[in-house]
């Protein structure tokens, strides 16, 4: 199923997340060689979370920022592993550091690069952009279970 990138009905069949959940838009690019994917979200004013976080002013969620992150790290878990049996699923984060806010009208472009996966887990670097500028980056620790299991 590996190629250069995917739409959000194929991003459906990999990730188990749905709406108002599912934040990965598009995935741009994919190189299982060097072991990373970019994704997209594009952030409009029609989120729901706008309509509490900051009105007047909005901002989206560091954590939903750093949850759209852990899911482009899934799309490329998911890419590389041997198994389509089983989902990564968030273990920890670390090193997080929020240096921008995001706001209604960006397009945030998500790296998600391997530092380490075995057949039980791993890490991926994480890296939010918006117009080439880092908003949020991340250690991100995943287990892979059976999704039978979730």
């Amino acid at each position: 199923m590996s190629k250069d990138s995917y739409n959000i009905k194929e991003i459906m069949e990999i990730l188990p997340h749905r709406y108002p959940f599912l934040l990965v838009d598009r995935i741009v690019e994919v190189n299982l060689d060097e072991g990373y994917v970019v994704g997209q979200k594009n952030v409009t004013m029609n989120e729901h979370f706008f309509q509490g976080h900051f009105p007047g002013a909005p901002i989206m969620p560091g954590v939903l920022i750093l949850e759209a992150l852990a899911q482009a790290g899934g799309v490329l878990v998911y890419l590389k592993g041997d198994s389509r049996e089983k989902i990564a699923v968030l273990l920890n984060i670390r090193e997080v550091k929020f240096r921008k806010s995001v706001h209604p009208g960006d397009v945030i472009m998500l790296r998600a690069e391997e530092k380490l996966v075995t057949s039980k887990g791993g890490r991926i670097q994480a890296t939010a952009t918006v117009d080439g500028n880092v908003v949020a980056q991340a250690d991100v620790g995943f287990a892979l279970v059976n999704k039978s299991q979730i």
